[in-house]
Formats: C-alpha cells, structure tokens, sequence
C-alpha cells in the first residue's frame, strides 16, 4: 500500500512543479515579452509624455474641471478618478444621494446651454469610475462653451470634436466615442499655435 502511495505522489509533485514552472513563470515572461516587443505603448498603461514627464493615460479618465477643456464623466473612483480606487457609486437608482448630485450636474450643465438636452453620459458615471471617453454629443454639447471661454471660433471647436470621433471598429463593434485626454490636448494645441 506505501509503495501505492509512493508511486501516485511522485508524479503528481513532478507534475505539479512542471504546471507551477510552466504556467506561473514561463508563459507569463512570454506574453510580457511579446507584449513589450509588439506593443510596447499598451503593455506599459498607454503613458503620454511631454518633455519626458508622464502627463496621463489615454486609457485612464482624468479629471478636468476647468472651463477651458471638455468635462469628462463623473467619476466615483476615490476621490475622482483615483486609479487605485476604481470602482462605480453602488448608489441604486432610489438612493437620494445619487438623485441629488445628477440634479445638481444638470442645473450646471442647463445653465451653460439653456433649452437644450444634457447627454446621459455628462451626468452619469461609468462602471469602472475611469472611463476615459464621453459619447460625441456630450462633446458637441461642451463646444460652445469651450470656443466661449476660449475665444475661439465654434466651428473650429466642432470641427476638432469630429476629427476625434473613434468610430465602431468594422462599423459594427462599439459605439462612437470621444477620447477626452487626447481631445484636450488636441485643443491646447489650437491655443497655442493661436498664441504664436
């Protein structure tokens, strides 16, 4: 009976450190590898940087408040877009603590476009709470205020959100979006050759 049990146990250890080598330290240096020579950008969080500094990610939401960029989502990560606290309110749809700030982020946004409609995703979190994109009508909803503020003429403003409109890819797969960091940059850029 012990050699029974000998002869069962020694393979299933031999077996075991195998998978354990295998699977938990060659396969995951292998797709590290493959990922940091085929896609290098997107293995390493999708940085951007300018002058060698680390500005953001085009994968992670930023907060931007002032009136001089496009507003993203809100967010309920930590404190707002807290990439260590990712995560939705939890609030249900009864819960008064929800109702009361979707109120007060509509009032804001009707008081700088009366009469017209405030686009769902400009008062409503994500799941994740890091959502990086807004949907292109709440773009096109903050271009007026951004040429305003800006002094810049609407048309450009608009012409700038269309240009950044990622569109289903193969026409099917997703929705139309707008990637917001890559957006505001894009609009500091007009600023500063307008500056020029």
């Amino acid at each position: 009976m012990f050699n029974d049990l000998t002869s069962a146990l020694r393979p299933a250890l031999v077996m075991t450190l195998l998978f354990a080598l295998l699977l938990g330290i060659a396969y995951p240096l292998v797709l590290t590898g493959v990922g940091q020579t085929v896609f290098p950008s997107q293995a390493n969080g999708s940085l951007v940087r300018d002058k060698g500094v680390v500005i953001g990610s085009t994968i992670v939401g930023q907060a931007f408040t002032s009136d001089r960029y496009f507003h993203s989502r809100p967010s309920a990560a930590g404190k707002g877009y807290d990439g260590l606290a990712s995560s939705g309110s939890n609030l249900g749809p009864t819960s008064e603590a929800l109702v009361d700030r979707v109120k007060g982020d509509l009032q804001t946004y009707q008081a700088a476009a009366p009469g017209r409609l405030v686009p769902s995703d400009l008062v409503t979190a994500s799941a994740s709470g890091l959502d990086p994109d807004i949907s292109p009508e709440a773009a096109f909803y903050q271009a007026d205020r951004i040429a305003r503020t800006r002094n810049l003429p609407v048309a450009t403003v608009r012409a700038l959100v269309e240009q950044n409109v990622d569109r289903p890819m193969l026409g099917i797969l997703g929705e139309p979006r707008v990637n917001l960091f890559e957006l505001n940059r894009r609009l500091d850029a007009i600023g500063a050759k307008q500056v020029r």
